[in-house]
């Protein structure tokens, strides 16, 4: 597995203010790491991902069946970031029923008349299972200051739209986590740390490929434009969001393969920390399930 010095070096610390320009997006974190030499670095990869495939599944089981807990995975990154291969390599091996993905687009006319909460409600994990946000609300503080003339759309009153508006945004987010956690949501937060050449790469492939085309928007190039715009507003938001109960880890997402490799470990040792286990039965039970055992036995 991956040893957790390099872990901790993900994670946004509480309070700390983040500088992207110091967060290295490829897979070389360390001396160390450079020293052991690509190939052997993506290899371990490989195996730390098979291996937390399998620790995973048995993870989400004892989580259902413990049914105290629920996990809320937040994935967010800049188009072409990976989000979705991500989704889909670490979480193949998980039973569907208990483990859910949900991807939110522009919001509808009903959505924009509530609070920008509101809409993100219904995705939430029940106890016992796993809710997966590829994007979330963490959009209304990204793209929305991006281009602040989305706010037209969500009709607030002009007074409310004062100089401490997004610092207010970020305290309602916070209050929002924090109310999910004190009722059993382990909050997991992971921004896909793309370099703007590997964003070029993965577009210009996906132009190049056939397959790909239906991948590809203009208005992906669009964004792109604003690129400095998006990282100062990741900084702002990830400073100001990372807490102890719901932490930020950066994640170097040059290559898939690290990113992937990364995001299980981190997802599988957060459940298993919990120290949950299956439910056991009383002695009157256990009497119970003998008779029963006994009765078909005889049949």
């Amino acid at each position: 597995m991956v040893a957790k010095k390099y872990i901790n070096m993900l994670k946004v610390a509480p309070g700390d203010r983040l500088d992207l320009s110091e967060r290295h997006p490829g897979w070389a974190q360390t001396k160390e790491i450079e020293e052991f030499g690509k190939a052997g670095v993506k290899a371990h990869a490989g195996e730390v991902l098979a291996k937390n495939r399998k620790r995973l599944k048995e993870a989400q089981r004892v989580l259902y069946a413990d049914n105290r807990y629920s996990l809320l995975i937040v994935l967010q990154a800049l188009d072409a970031g990976g989000k979705d291969g991500t989704i889909r390599h670490v979480m193949s091996g998980v039973n569907p029923q208990g483990c859910r993905v949900y991807s939110y687009k522009q919001p509808s006319k009903e959505e924009l008349d509530h609070n920008f909460l509101w809409r993100y409600g219904d995705g939430l994990p029940e106890r016992g299972c796993i809710s997966i946000f590829n994007r979330s609300y963490y959009e209304e503080v990204l793209v929305v200051r991006v281009h602040p003339e989305l706010l037209e759309a969500q009709r607030l009153p002009a007074e409310k739209i004062g100089k401490e508006f997004w610092q207010e945004r970020f305290d309602d987010i916070n209050a929002f986590e924090r109310h999910l956690v004190r009722n059993g949501t382990v909050i997991l937060k992971f921004f896909l740390n793309i370099s703007k050449d590997e964003q070029k790469k993965r577009f210009l492939s996906r132009l190049n490929n056939p397959k790909k085309h239906w991948k590809f928007s203009s208005a992906d190039l669009a964004e792109r434009a604003y690129w400095d715009d998006y990282m100062r507003a990741f900084e702002d938001a990830l400073s100001a969001t990372s807490t102890e109960i719901a932490p930020w880890y950066v994640i170097p997402a040059d290559e898939k393969w690290a990113a992937r490799a990364l995001v299980a470990d981190i997802v599988t040792d957060t459940i298993l920390d919990l120290n949950l286990d299956y439910p056991t039965v009383s002695e009157e039970e256990k009497l119970n399930l003998a008779a029963a055992r006994a009765q078909l036995e005889q049949e």
